[in-house]
């Protein structure tokens, strides 16, 4: 969904609050579904995968802690618990099972927004990769090294920053102008001169590249999967 940052499930209770979240989280380009109670998030986190879940502790029925203890591992979906205002011991007993934020009741939607980004950012640095291998081919960014069938090949930082994106996005097209973006570079015949560089280190045959593809009109693809 290149469109939103993110899919946020709101759960509460409240009806303002929850419409309040909603509008906020919309006009920050989230996509947000909201929950009433546990019962209604249950229903769908088990058809959707969710990138984060705000989730109120004081609720009928399940309460968010309960369902947070329940949940979280069969989910691995970040939570961020909205408390009672000066309710120190669930706030603890929230991180302590397994929550990876909290923000106290009443709060401001602008502060909201900076924890969800906050969260995802380091979630999504967290599931970068690093090091990949396909075929006799592995590609290690932290050393910058390719290594293809046991010879060692260097790469430099706007290689990386190239590969890095591609492998963390494989399938994906990345036009001349997008990766041009990347590099802080805007001269096209550059741009294919580093890809064939790149192609030189990856490919067994870099004349007929089976990896690092030119999509005819719209740009570059690595397939590694």
């Amino acid at each position: 969904m290149n469109k939103f940052l993110a899919h946020i499930l709101v759960v509460d209770d409240d009806d303002g609050i929850r419409d309040l979240v909603k509008q906020y989280l919309t006009e920050n380009y989230f996509l947000v579904t909201t929950a009433k109670n546990a019962i209604d998030a249950k229903e769908k986190i088990s058809i959707i995968k969710f990138d984060l879940i705000v989730l109120d502790i004081m609720m009928p029925g399940q309460s968010g802690l309960e369902f947070t203890l329940e949940n979280k591992d069969k989910i691995n979906t970040q939570i961020i618990l909205l408390t009672a205002k000066g309710e120190a011991s669930e706030r603890i007993e929230g991180l302590e099972i397994g929550a990876d934020d909290y923000l106290p009741k009443p709060f401001e939607p602008q502060e909201l927004v900076l924890r969800i980004k906050n969260i995802l950012n380091k979630t999504k640095s967290k599931n970068t990769k690093r090091i990949i291998k396909f075929d006799n081919i592995k590609i290690d960014l932290n050393r910058l090294l390719i290594i293809k069938n046991e010879e060692e090949f260097k790469i430099n930082n706007t290689e990386k920053t190239i590969l890095e994106k591609m492998i963390n996005a494989p399938g994906q097209t990345f036009s001349r102008e997008l990766i041009g973006k990347l590099i802080d570079l805007d001269k096209e015949r550059s741009i294919d001169v580093i890809i064939t560089r790149l192609r030189k280190k990856i490919e067994i045959d870099p004349k007929n590249p089976k990896y690092l593809q030119t999509i005819r009109g719209s740009g570059y693809v690595l397939w590694i999967e």
